[in-house]
């Protein structure tokens, strides 16, 4: 048997497809600085700094990493939402706001 993360699963199908964005569903309202505040908008260069820092842990790490893979091999974006949020899909889609933590290319 095998243990594939469903996270990095949902990556490489976006990218592979050509997805223009993948979508990651969670807990949390996204990804969050070490004052427990929504980042809204994160580059590469931003995750690293903030994982060295170690305001990223735990489950979050394997997320971002997979947004960035994604954004790498194609995808205009990925985003980070939390999934208990009624609408949070559609609230990302069609606001300018959006509903959580967007990971765009450098």
């Amino acid at each position: 048997t095998y243990n594939i993360n469903a996270d990095t699963m949902a990556g490489a199908v976006a990218a592979a497809l050509g997805a223009s964005r993948l979508f990651l569903l969670t807990d949390v309202a996204g990804v969050l600085d070490k004052q427990g505040n929504l980042l809204t908008d994160l580059r590469p260069a931003d995750v690293k700094r903030l994982q060295e820092d170690g305001s990223i842990y735990g489950g979050m790490i394997p997320k971002l990493e997979t947004c960035i893979q994604a954004v790498d091999a194609g995808c205009e974006a990925a985003v980070i939402l939390d999934g208990r949020v009624p609408h949070a899909m559609l609230i990302e889609i069609f606001t300018q706001e959006g509903a959580g933590t967007l990971i765009r290319a450098a």
